[in-house]
């Protein structure tokens, strides 16, 4: 109890000029919270989906040239870290940093191949982004595929005898050096002082032909691992065989899109002619796709039919791919695809 007053906390009356403080200073605590809850909301909105993505692809670090050191440093640290352990010394020794590179450089090559597809058929944050570094993954597959070209010399000039009865066969020395002498050139002229010696349609040329030789070069090998040689196949050799097979259906599946598009409607095509191309476009795309998973049953009679052929047997030595068994299932495909987007050329079918 208040001695002044003679009255207690819970029966002695609140003056006015308490009140008004009290809700002054409710008014304060009020304009407080606001405050803070609109801070809060700005700052915590959510964000549209691939918001965060596109800012990620977007950082400096894995793009441009940064990419580019970080393809290209691990892949050189492996491969010196395996030279300490490897018998250099040895013919088999070298062999097998060889195969080391091939493995870190196909993959780069794969995606390289399947950029521009990519943003066709899937267009947005990832597939810019991958279109843009097209380019450093390229030019990093170039680096990989230098290490490779480096143990090949050391075999040639210091294993030599063991390179010209275990190794050497003509028509690898033909698709080698051709490959090599196109991704050289597609390197050199990635800069402005190679480029700038180029017409547009010549540098189109170029590195069109180069990117579909490379993929040759690289996914004929794992044909061959998977479906000729006898010496089992190991489980990379079937995830590299599958993954350029991908690179390539994506770039077939883009064509087929842009096609599509292109020819909507140009036709006159009667809906009983667009019934059978549908049919026989599908069914040349099943047989086809058969072919590329099961080569083991059919490509031993196709090789025996061909090599019957004198004149293929006198030109295989000389002309790469030859005589491009490993990919008749392919021409297959594409000519399935192409009945298909022709089916489509007609008024209401698009």
């Amino acid at each position: 109890m208040d001695k002044n007053t003679g009255c207690s906390p819970r029966n002695c009356p609140i003056s006015a000029r308490s009140l008004e403080l009290v809700r002054l200073k409710r008014d304060q605590i009020l304009d407080q919270v606001s405050t803070l809850l609109h801070f809060i909301g700005n700052h915590t909105t959510t964000k549209p989906m691939g918001t965060g993505l596109n800012e990620l692809l977007k950082s400096r670090i894995i793009n441009g040239w940064n990419l580019w050191w970080l393809i290209t440093i691990p892949i050189s640290a492996v491969m010196v870290m395996a030279m300490v352990r490897v018998d250099l010394t040895s013919a088999k020794g070298v062999s097998s940093m060889i195969q080391l590179s091939v493995r870190h450089a196909v993959p780069l090559l794969f995606v390289a191949f399947a950029a521009s597809s990519v943003q066709v058929l899937f267009p947005g944050a990832f597939s810019r982004w991958l279109l843009r570094n097209r380019k450093f993954i390229g030019l990093g597959f170039a680096v990989a595929m230098g290490w490779q070209l480096t143990f090949i010399l050391w075999l040639v000039t210091v294993h030599s005898e063991y390179y010209l009865s275990e190794v050497y066969v003509l028509s690898d020395v033909v698709e080698g050096v051709s490959s090599y002498t196109l991704l050289i050139a597609m390197v050199l002229t990635s800069f402005k002082f190679g480029r700038s010696r180029l017409t547009p349609k010549q540098w189109k040329l170029l590195h069109r032909t180069g990117i579909y030789w490379l993929w040759c070069y690289a996914w004929i090998a794992y044909w061959y691992n998977l479906f000729v040689y006898e010496s089992p196949a190991l489980f990379i050799d079937y995830v590299y065989y599958w993954g350029g097979f991908l690179a390539w259906g994506l770039r077939l599946a883009a064509w087929s899109k842009k096609r599509s598009k292109q020819s909507a409607g140009s036709s006159s095509t009667d809906g009983s002619s667009a019934s059978l191309f549908l049919t026989l476009g599908f069914a040349a795309l099943v047989v086809g796709m058969t072919g590329i998973s099961f080569a083991r049953i059919w490509s031993p009679q196709v090789f025996e039919f061909m090599y019957g052929f004198e004149v293929i047997k006198f030109v295989d030595p000389f002309i790469p791919y030859s005589p491009l068994i490993p990919f008749y299932p392919m021409f297959l495909m594409i000519l399935g695809v192409s009945l298909m987007v022709k089916s489509r050329r007609v008024p209401g079918l698009d």
